[in-house]
């Protein structure tokens, strides 16, 4: 299986990544992709930016192991997580994850899966500037609702 990990403050081109997994195996038949952007508005206040910071090297290793449970659940033959950090602004893109597999149900899952614990197993930081004020942004109860639909039937955290 063919995959990429990028944690980087530069921008991404969501086309030239979805023909890279394309191009990964000829036995994709279906290709899953999410893109996440900056919203400009966050519990009723506007944002003005968004910045993030990681841990270089752990933050790695944990999309690795997510990739790995997804690999364990489904057959995918291709898959990138690309994470940008630093300064963003409202509708940058910020997030970008793409799962090639033989048939769509596959990529599908797989795709949300990752990003499901992608949003609430890798270390990453979020800090949030609206108009006067700056706040540190902690996992939502909803996506670690949505993560834990997965673990029904797992043994172990990813």
């Amino acid at each position: 299986m063919r995959r990429r990990i990028c944690v980087q403050e530069t921008v991404f081109d969501v086309a030239e990544e979805t023909r890279e997994i394309r191009e990964a195996s000829h036995k994709v038949g279906g290709i899953a992709t999410f893109l996440g952007v900056v919203r400009d508005i966050n519990e009723d206040a506007e944002v003005a930016n968004l910045y993030l910071e990681h841990y270089p090297g752990m933050t790695e290793s944990q999309i690795n192991k997510i990739i790995d449970g997804a690999a364990d659940r489904w057959q995918i033959h291709a898959v990138t997580v690309i994470h940008r950090i630093g300064h963003l602004l409202p509708n940058d893109e910020i997030v970008f994850v793409g799962v090639g597999s033989e048939h769509r149900g596959d990529a599908f899952a797989a795709c949300e899966y990752v990003m499901d614990y992608l949003k609430t197993q890798a270390t990453f930081w979020k800090k949030e500037q609206t108009g006067t004020t700056s706040r540190w942004l902690s996992t939502r109860q909803t996506d670690v609702e949505a993560a834990g639909r997965w673990s029904s039937d797992e043994t172990e955290e990813v």
